[in-house]
């Protein structure tokens, strides 16, 4: 069954926090706009806008009332635009997560249907505690609610509001006391349920992820559709000959790292076999909380940067540009980080990504090299280190920790350049282009503009690494490799302690080969 959750921006949730916990301590209510954001296995309603009651339109007395005029204008506004309509009220008495009171049920209920037959879209019902505790539920006017398993506030900082009930905290194992110690169970509690999406795992993504799950994440997924190489063995954690002879995928030997790496009592490991740039990448990654882009190529990073604003799925970017040179030595290196989600710059506008790019890497222009060189175009650059690596790794770690668990209470930061040559760490005072595109479509959610489409290059990868696959020698070689695998799960499940707990490992629907 497709989950359901809400997502709203930092300063939303401030505006609509501000309006329903009344200095008198009475409830009130008020209606807001949503837009749907439609992932593979999760389905979110991306607030857009409040619409607040005008004269006449509600009565506060202790108990909040509101008429049916209120509900068929909200809908009516949100129509115009293909949207849907929200229901939100306080329980200013009332902490955590809430469930609804039988007054709750009714009032929302009756007007399921009125808000469906106007906008198309359920009503969302949403609940907001003193402690500031969001919940939420979508309606269907025939079956009754749905619960939603969070609600996501994203800003420069990162609060996601749980559903005990349907993402319960899972306790702390003895692996992580030493994390658990940095921050206190609570935090612990609120990283390890987020579901964190590796787009791309390479020589950053791979050392990312594995240690994602060493930290206590327990729902952690991969996304790539490339196969090792000989050529990745300098820089890629894990990956052996055999691995790159066997013409493994890259997904596949991050799920075997992230298996052997995991501290969680009940991982849930998904590798995707797919491009972000395809349609199923792209509602696959709508599942997550949020996600760590380590890709190299201008497209990939402008779907991840589209969906940071569209979907309110913050975004964690970094990227080592290494400048050697031409006769040998190295002239410099530089690395940033940053975290793309509203209240920071896209990547457009800080400098990582340039329009004129994105559209040559959409048509395939950068995987053919007679047009690069009768074009006079520099290529996406491609160079990497093992040695300098953990750098963009530990960058991106820090951004994440500074989105999530706000340490000093400040958030992320601006985004963040480190010179190798000077040894100097610059704060860049990147500002908004007032044109961006990706920043004014903030909240579109399912209306974004499409840039994701068929990826010719990830098509290819897989039927190439299908084509291998068949080969006897291959064939042979991938079910030696296997038991070899099974033997070393059977060792470690005969020496685990009665406190081990049994790791398991999900494949997504990409398949991993």
């Amino acid at each position: 069954m497709t989950r359901v959750s809400v997502a709203m921006t930092r300063e939303l949730e401030a505006r609509a926090r501000g309006h329903l916990l009344r200095p008198d301590g009475q409830e009130d209510v008020c209606l807001a706009t949503y837009a749907p954001s439609t992932g593979e296995r999760r389905t979110t309603g991306v607030l857009t806008d409040l619409v607040l009651p005008l004269d006449g339109e509600r009565s506060v007395h202790g108990n909040a009332s509101f008429s049916g005029r209120y509900v068929v204008r909200a809908a009516s506004q949100a129509a115009e635009h293909g949207r849907g309509i929200a229901l939100l009220h306080s329980h200013p008495e009332s902490t955590g997560w809430q469930e609804m009171s039988g007054v709750d049920r009714d009032t929302e209920h009756s007007y399921a249907r009125v808000a469906e037959t106007i906008t198309g879209h359920p009503l969302v019902g949403l609940t907001v505690a003193a402690d500031a505790t969001w919940s939420a539920r979508f309606w269907d006017s025939e079956h009754g609610h749905r619960d939603a398993e969070s609600v996501r506030i994203t800003g420069t900082a990162l609060r996601v509001c749980w559903n005990g009930r349907l993402r319960p905290p899972p306790a702390p194992t003895s692996a992580q006391v030493r994390t658990v110690s940095a921050w206190g169970e609570a935090v612990q509690a609120d990283l390890a349920r987020l579901r964190v999406l590796v787009v791309g795992v390479g020589t950053v993504g791979l050392d990312l992820a594995i240690r994602l799950v060493q930290a206590g994440a327990q729902d952690v997924s991969v996304m790539d559709f490339d196969t090792v190489e000989e050529v990745n063995l300098d820089r890629l954690l894990t990956a052996t000959r055999t691995d790159a002879a066997l013409f493994r995928s890259k997904i596949h030997v991050a799920l075997r790292a992230m298996r052997a790496a995991t501290t969680a009592a009940k991982p849930v490991l998904s590798g995707y076999d797919l491009s972000i740039c395809e349609p199923q990448g792209q509602r696959t990654a709508l599942d997550h909380d949020v996600i760590f882009s380590c890709v190299d190529r201008p497209w990939a990073r402008a779907v991840l940067n589209q969906l940071a604003y569209s979907d309110l799925i913050p975004v964690i970017d970094g990227g080592l540009a290494l400048e050697p040179f031409p006769n040998g030595g190295m002239r410099n290196a530089t690395w940033r980080a940053h975290v793309v989600t509203p209240g920071r710059p896209c990547l457009q506008c800080n400098g990582q990504i340039d329009g004129a790019q994105v559209a040559r890497d959409r048509a395939g222009l950068f995987d053919d090299t007679t047009y690069i060189r009768t074009a006079g175009l520099k290529a996406p650059s491609r160079e990497n280190v093992s040695l300098l690596a953990p750098s963009v790794t530990a960058s991106m770690l820090a951004q994440f920790v500074s989105l999530a668990v706000t340490p000093g209470g400040l958030g992320a930061p601006d985004p963040l350049r480190f010179s190798l040559s000077t040894h100097t760490l610059e704060h860049m005072p990147v500002e908004t282009l007032a044109t961006c595109p990706y920043e004014q479509a903030t909240g579109w959610g399912d209306r974004r503009p499409t840039l994701a489409k068929h990826h010719p290059a990830a098509e290819a990868a897989r039927r190439q690494r299908e084509t291998h696959a068949r080969t006897g020698r291959v064939r042979a070689g991938r079910v030696f490799q296997n038991l070899i695998g099974l033997g070393s799960v059977a060792i470690q499940r005969l020496l685990a302690t009665d406190t081990d707990r049994d790791v398991g490992m999900s494949e997504g629907s990409g398949g991993v080969a």
